[in-house]
């Protein structure tokens, strides 16, 4: 069977989720949310609801609670439905109903039924990164997450920001950009184990700084020294340094 899933990274600023069930399913459900965006805008639609979710809605001005049943003008106002009851008939006519208004559905425990997926996410600073099993394996989707989370420096981001300064502040073409920012972060492509344990984020961060400075500096700089001649400098910087 091919993986014809399609990741997309959500703005949710402006997304709406009605959440169908207040069990601990729709508790794990609107935690994860929560996760993402604190702020994002929740409905929670059940007859009850447990202590823990109740105390996610008071903590939480935009997140809603109706204490009702169901119903078909629920979802009117939503961009994305998660049917998490433990009723299949209920979560199939929840599906049925949103689909009709063009409206995706996340079903738990119920792949046949999912127009999407909750998927394992890994956040370091701006960096994120989502993980799904297909509806398979949510358990080694989890797995997976908290290998990659103890995999990556918790200074990822440090690199990261000093990366899109560099971006911002080269004024070459596209090409140009594109071919400088691929040859500095060549070396995270590396896939033999031996240098994967000596890579150091840090150094990636100054190699950065470095170049950072050439472009800043201007032509007075980069007339006495070329980029090409500066990158191959940082780069033979001995081991023991990076």
């Amino acid at each position: 069977m091919n993986n014809t899933l399609f990741p997309v990274f959500l703005k949710t600023e402006t997304a709406r989720f009605l959440i169908v069930g207040g069990g601990n399913v729709g508790l794990e459900k609107t935690q994860t949310l929560l996760r993402q965006n604190p702020d994002v805008s929740i409905t929670i639609v059940s007859i009850s609801i447990l202590p823990e979710l109740k105390k996610v809605v008071t903590q939480h001005p935009k997140v809603k609670y109706q204490a009702k049943n169901f119903e078909e003008s629920d979802v009117i106002n939503a961009d994305f439905v998660i049917a998490a009851t433990n009723d299949k008939e209920l979560n199939t006519a929840i599906k049925t109903c949103a689909n009709s208004r063009n409206i995706l559905v996340n079903a738990a425990d119920q792949p046949q039924l999912c127009d999407f997926y909750l998927g394992s996410i890994v956040n370091k600073g701006s960096l994120k990164i989502a993980i799904s099993t297909n509806g398979k394996s949510p358990v080694l989707a989890r797995r997976m997450r908290e290998h990659l989370e103890e995999a990556i420096p918790e200074d990822i981001n440090d690199s990261i920001d000093s990366l899109n300064a560099f971006r911002n502040s080269h004024k070459g073409s596209f090409q140009e950009k594109l071919a400088d920012l691929n040859r500095i972060t060549q070396n995270l492509s590396a896939t033999s184990p031996a240098y994967i344990n000596k890579l150091n984020y840090r150094y990636l961060g100054l190699e950065v700084l470095v170049m950072l400075i050439v472009f800043v500096a201007g032509y007075g700089l980069s007339t006495v020294l070329s980029f090409t001649a500066l990158l191959g400098y940082v780069q033979n910087i001995p081991i023991g340094f990076k």
